[in-house]
């Protein structure tokens, strides 16, 4: 049954997870997007209530999440790990709140939209109180595809290859490439806690735990999803998820064969135009997207459009995104933007 309680111009809005990065990130962009909220609250583990979090110029003292975190409260947007979602979810519908979930727990529910708002806003019409926010490099490689989807009538099969940052498996995950990195200079013995494998100075070709069919669970996710984004099973999608030693953007190296022909000026052209995309391509001049230069932006990058020639109707391109903005708080915040009354 779709939600059908009326979202009020100011809205109570809760961050659960409100001391992790991505929770620390969606109060920030709640901020520099002057999110119209009439209050905002942070929430997270006994642990943490009662420690500070910082938010428009002042601070926020974080509240123990409970059942009752939600009573009074109109959007909840969850940075937590998804055994936490699942234990909430209940509390926060029966509240009367929305829960924006940036776990994979709701994810390929079919009640639940998967929504990224450049590419299916629409989406949002059916959710029944809980919303989820895409795996990060779906989210990535979708806002380039929607463009190209819609100006070659159709996708028919994509191989992408993502070369993902720290930032993806937490801050721990980041305080170990720094770590590791230090270490490795100093011929130390490497800590080897947050990855399977060194970080520092390697890259990790595993992203989540391995399937039966050899494909990690990462992968899988950026099959699933992107059928279930565009409401199109016939999409074939062929990734390799891959760890590399950077902070917080991740990249994506994509060829995609489109239903008609679309050349790169016609690719450009559609990219240019496409809300969420920046295009950076003049490799001439060494014009392009790079992981190290773009951290803190919120736009997916877009460089090196080019004619994939092995295929028919073929096109190749590389992509930068910061993880943690786009691929997490930001989306999760135009998710709640787009419930907004008109």
């Amino acid at each position: 049954m779709a939600w059908n309680k009326e979202m009020p111009a100011n809205p109570v809005v809760a961050v659960a997870g409100a001391t992790g990065v991505v929770g620390r990130e969606m109060l920030k962009v709640l901020e520099q997007r002057d999110f119209p909220a009439s209050k905002v609250k942070a929430l997270a583990s006994a642990r943490s209530a009662g420690s500070k979090v910082p938010f428009k110029n002042a601070e926020l003292t974080v509240e123990e999440m409970t059942p009752t975190s939600f009573e009074g409260v109109d959007i909840a947007l969850f940075a937590c790990g998804g055994s936490t979602s699942e234990e909430f979810r209940q509390a926060v519908v029966d509240a009367g709140c929305v829960m924006i979930d940036n776990s994979s727990a709701f994810r390929m529910e079919p009640d639940v939209p998967l929504v990224v708002p450049e590419v299916n806003a629409k989406d949002l019409e059916w959710h029944s109180g809980v919303i989820a926010n895409p795996n990060c490099s779906t989210i990535e490689m979708v806002v380039a595809l929607k463009p190209l989807y819609d100006l070659g009538g159709g996708i028919k099969r994509v191989v992408v290859s993502t070369y993902q940052a720290a930032s993806g498996a937490g801050m721990k995950a980041m305080n170990e490439l720094f770590e590791q990195t230090r270490q490795f200079l100093n011929e130390e013995e490497l800590t080897i806690e947050a990855f399977s494998d060194q970080i520092a100075f390697n890259v990790i070709p595993h992203i989540d735990v391995f399937r039966e069919d050899d494909y990690t669970k990462e992968e899988w996710k950026m099959v699933a999803e992107t059928k279930k984004i565009f409401g199109d099973e016939s999409i074939q999608v062929a990734p390799t998820a891959v760890r590399i030693p950077v902070l917080r953007c991740h990249a994506e190296s994509v060829n995609v064969q489109l239903e008609k022909s679309v050349t790169p000026e016609e690719a450009r052209a559609a990219f240019e135009k496409a809300v969420g995309v920046t295009v950076m391509d003049d490799p001439a001049n060494n014009v392009y997207p790079m992981p190290g230069l773009l951290q803190g932006t919120d736009d997916v990058y877009v460089g090196r459009v080019r004619n994939d020639p092995t295929v028919e109707n073929g096109l190749a391109f590389w992509l930068v995104m910061d993880q943690i903005r786009k691929g997490a708080a930001l989306n999760a915040v135009q998710i709640a933007e787009a419930l907004l009354p008109a």
